[in-house]
């Protein structure tokens, strides 16, 4: 750049000759000034030709760029650099925009200039200006440039016409403005799009527009949900297909980027019920972790297998943590964690803290209890951070006074980055998986004691509530704690918890040696001159308590009372008047005794320690799928997210949002008795129940006639328009069914990103599933087939959706009902006429009976279309009955419902006809009313329609 502009070589060359900073400010000052004077003189003349050229505004700009880099400030050039974008010449555009980035924060109002050049580089079929806009776009990201580009941003990463680098830059300048301002992007209308580009050639376009989903599914999972079986194929064509080109192979690891960004997404959703999916995950993952089973020499292959492995690790546990593959997981962590490499040690400790938070047994993981304990005082600080993490979650009632114990000797000789938080974990290790509560007292003492400063509130009103709801523990808690007082240097929260429980309790220890009330009010009261005003209040309190338990102290204790009346302190002046007010009062007084009752049981609540912790450990990257602390933890974090998902505490992007002063609440209804959960425990609908929405499927007279005719067929037509057509055949044997799907491209171009997915409405009452992964391309002039298992559990009455959308131009989505009906899985039943009537009546009337009269329309010669009514009932699988009905015209059939959850449910049908009357009446009896009532309203249906 430099190099063709002399003036500015001269002028860098001038600033690094300088030898003081009084000679760089002295020559920088002046040429400002020149440059000030030129502008202002090309301000005033250039509607009359002024006289700088683009040249010499790009020279002068760039050396304003050059200043304000050094660290100087500068307050010229910015309308220069806004001009400068608009033109033509690549590198005149090229410091427009460079100076746009650089002087402008996003709350500039010169932004509001360039808004419609970068707008027009964005629709310019020139991919250099195109990534010039992107890159100002994505370093600004001002609220404003969001709102009026994103919609540009995105046409051209859809766009089939835009280069691979340009789609790369558009999708990662989409994920920098959802980050900086979420509700502006329309994330949930794009969804089918975005994950459209997930099937890209290019697999840099596959890693970019990855990222991008990720960031957009964390907060959008249902909209996203088709991303999943995407993310699989490509995972099956990486690892087992090898299908990737050189370029993206990292030391013979394809793509380990992408792999790890694949695998992390997967993590995001709850493990697939399809059993196909499941089977070529567990193939993807079992190859990943045989690739790695054996360690390279070549250092940089280790880290590429290592970073996808750990991943693979990851996702193995958040499917299924009893699966043999998390067995080989563990043995294969156990190695990590002992690893030279201090990067494998760290994400081996890591992962092992995700086992832990999800495995039913923690037994392989306490065989490696002492070589994660040595961690403790690894020489990385990250690496003794995770290791905290891991005992943590790993910790049970059978080592957890191990753990604690060993949690305590560190401490006093960790980080003080560290402290904080292991104060916090080993509270609430202590208080959870407590034996006895003289262990908990003990050791809860022990961590104030050790600690000090970093013990919050939290922790010592949570030993409060536990000795005051028990009446067994308090006068243990009351010897121990004065034991701990007697020390020389004794931690202000001590005091705190001494106060306290001696007011409360020290009567019940008074008469025991060494614990008279004097020696207890010497201990105590020594310690006040070292405390602040708080806690002193709380000191007077516990002098109030004393006054009407031990007389014996009384004239000491009215004694600090009138000493404490003169304080500055208005809160301890306060107390101090009133409380003196209360013990000059007469010794059979009752009002003193009713003021000074011990303190009632607290109401049981959720200990704020957790929700603490959770707020201090709140994420800061991609949202965690799960948290330290065990598998019970983890459970109740998965309900209470799924219950806040929606609530009234919710943003906009689906994250829960926090008011900053819920430190101070949580401390205040920790006293209060209110229910102390973290800030997502909302009760409210589940994610679930309320976001799930069936596709809206295809509508028109062919397609409802396509549609009816296969309920009572085998084969046929389901779908087609001038692009695709769709057709079906099936099969079906008990309560199974298999269907096979034809796709046909008729038109001359592929059609690419081709996916295939099935909603079911009540996936408890059928399962449908693809035998394999559907190919994303259908190539132009053919027709692909998918097999399509199904299996009726119980008996359903919505018929299961089929959306197809695939890139042709632009991006197209079918839906249409598939023909699969509860009737499908009827097995026709022989009887004789006497074993059908009696079974007839032994089924009995409402509510196992369905009935139902309606028109019916005659054939063309005036006679009951008999034959029509036949294919109806036969087609629906059940078996005509002769010579049941004396009446040839009335038609009796009988059948059994295969189902896998129910069994077998008997059917019984007769159909009357009555050709004077053209009314039809049809009646169902079954042993099962669903049933009964589901196989009228089918063959109601499509018998009414020769009437319509």
């Amino acid at each position: 750049m430099a190099a063709n502009m002399r003036g500015l070589t001269q002028f860098i060359a001038d600033i690094r000759g300088a030898r003081v900073r009084e000679l760089e400010e002295k020559r920088i000052n002046k040429e400002m000034a020149n440059i000030r004077k030129k502008f202002k003189a090309w301000c005033s003349c250039h509607a009359a030709d002024g006289n700088l050229d683009g040249y010499q505004k790009k020279k002068y700009v760039a050396k304003i760029i050059f200043t304000y880099i050094l660290g100087y400030k500068v307050d010229v050039g910015h309308m220069e650099a806004v001009n400068l974008i608009s033109s033509s010449k690549y590198s005149e555009k090229q410091i427009g925009y460079l100076a746009v980035t650089l002087l402008m924060h996003e709350n500039s109002d010169f932004l509001r200039l360039v808004v419609n050049s970068i707008r027009k580089d964005l629709d310019e079929n020139n991919e250099v200006s195109n990534c010039l806009a992107l890159h100002a776009i994505a370093n600004v990201g001002s609220s404003e440039m969001a709102e009026a580009l994103s919609e540009d941003v995105h046409r051209l990463l859809i766009s089939p016409t835009s280069q691979t680098f340009v789609k790369k830059k558009a999708a990662l300048t989409l994920l920098r403005l959802y980050r900086k301002h979420p509700t502006v992007i329309p994330a949930a209308e794009w969804a089918l799009r975005l994950v459209s580009i997930m099937d890209d050639q290019d697999l840099g376009v596959v890693i970019c527009v990855t990222s991008l989903i990720m960031a957009l599914a964390q907060d959008h999972l249902d909209a996203y949900a088709v991303c999943y079986t995407k993310a699989v194929d490509r995972l099956h064509r990486l690892v087992i297909e090898g299908e990737y080109s050189a370029t993206y192979a990292y030391y013979k690891v394809p793509s380990p980027w992408l792999q790890v960004k694949l695998l992390r997404l997967l993590q995001y959703y709850a493990p697939s019920e399809d059993a196909t999916l499941r089977s070529v995950l567990h193939e993807v993952l079992q190859t990943i972790m045989n690739n790695s089973a054996e360690p390279s020499r070549n250092v940089q292959h280790n880290n590429a297998q290592h970073a996808v492995l750990f991943e693979a690790i990851s996702l193995a546990i958040h499917l299924d943590a009893s699966s043999p593959l998390v067995g080989t997981s563990a043995i294969l962590l156990a190695r990590f964690i002992s690893s030279k490499e201090t990067n494998v040690r760290y994400l081996g400790l890591d992962t092992m803290a995700h086992l832990a938070a999800r495995a039913d047994s923690l037994e392989p993981l306490k065989k490696h209890q002492g070589t994660i304990i040595l961690s403790l005082r690894d020489k990385d600080i990250s690496v003794r951070r995770r290791a905290l993490d891991l005992l943590y979650s790993m910790c049970d009632t059978d080592n957890s006074e191990l753990i604690v114990g060993e949690l305590l000797r560190y401490l006093k000789v960790a980080d003080y980055a560290l402290r904080e938080e292991m104060v916090l974990k080993i509270a609430i290790l202590t208080e959870k998986y407590a034996n006895s509560y003289k262990w908990y007292v003990d050791t809860i003492l022990q961590l104030i004691s050790a600690a000090g400063d970093h013990v919050g509130d939290e922790v010592w009103y949570r030993v409060v509530q536990i000795v005051t709801n028990t009446e067994d523990l308090q006068e243990y808690a009351a010897k121990v704690v004065f034991e701990h007082l007697k020390s020389p240097s004794t931690h202000e929260s001590l005091v705190k918890v001494g106060g306290y429980i001696l007011g409360e309790y020290g009567h019940l220890i008074a008469n025991d040696t060494g614990y008279s009330p004097l020696e207890q009010f010497q201990v105590l009261h020594s310690k006040s001159q070292f405390c602040v005003a708080s806690t002193r209040s709380l000191l007077l309190s516990t002098y109030i308590k004393w006054v009407n338990v031990f007389p014996e102290i009384k004239p000491q204790l009215i004694n600090i009372f009138e000493r404490y009346r003169h304080v500055l302190d208005a809160e301890l002046q306060q107390r101090a008047c009133e409380f003196y007010a209360l013990a000059s009062r007469p010794d059979d007084d009752e009002v003193l005794q009713n003021v000074c009752e011990e303190m009632p049981p607290f109401p049981p609540r959720v200990s704020a320690l957790i929700g603490r912790l959770n707020r201090k450990l709140g994420d800061t990257e991609d949202k965690r799928t799960w948290i330290h602390g065990g598998k019970e933890m983890n459970l109740e974090r998965h309900a209470n997210s799924r219950k806040a998902t929606l609530g009234p505490g919710s943003s906009a992007t689906g994250t829960t949002t926090v008011t900053g002063n819920t430190d101070v609440q949580d401390v205040m209804s920790s006293l209060a008795g209110l229910n102390l959960s973290s800030p997502g425990e909302q009760s409210d609908p589940s994610r679930v129940d309320s976001s799930v929405v069936a596709p809206r499927v295809a509508v028109g007279p062919s397609v409802e006639k396509w549609f009816n005719k296969l309920i009572y067929s085998a084969d046929g037509v389901l779908y087609e328009d001038v692009q695709i057509q769709i057709g079906v055949k099936s099969r079906y044997q008990g309560h199974l069914g298999q269907l096979a799907i034809y796709l046909g491209n008729k038109i001359s171009v592929p059609l690419t990103s081709f996916t295939s997915t099935i909603h079911v409405n009540d996936s408890e009452a059928l399962s449908a599933t693809f035998a394999k992964i559907p190919p994303n391309i259908l190539v132009p002039r053919t027709q692909s087939q998918q097999l399509l298992h199904v299996e009726c559990k119980k008996a359903f009455s919505s018929f299961p959706i089929l959306t197809v959308s695939f890139l042709a131009g632009a991006h197209q989505s079918v839906s249409i009902r598939l023909p699969i009906s509860v009737t499908k899985f009827i097995e026709g039943v022989k009887l004789g006429q006497a074993d059908f009537f009696e079974r007839w009546k032994v089924i009995g009337g409402p509510p196992r009976e369905a009935q139902a009269v309606f028109p019916i329309t005659l054939d063309g010669t005036g006679q009951l279309d008999l034959v029509r009514y036949r294919q109806v009932v036969s087609g629906n699988h059940l078996e005509i009955l002769g010579d049941v009905d004396p009446n040839p015209n009335n038609l009796v059939a009988a059948g059994v419902l295969h189902t896998s959850v129910d069994g077998k449910v008997g059917c019984l049908l007769r159909l009357e006809p009555n050709r004077e009357a053209k009314l039809c009446r049809l009646t169902v009896r079954s042993t099962s009313d669903d049933v009964a009532a589901e196989v009228l309203r089918l063959i109601e249906k499509l018998l009414r329609l020769d009437s319509s």
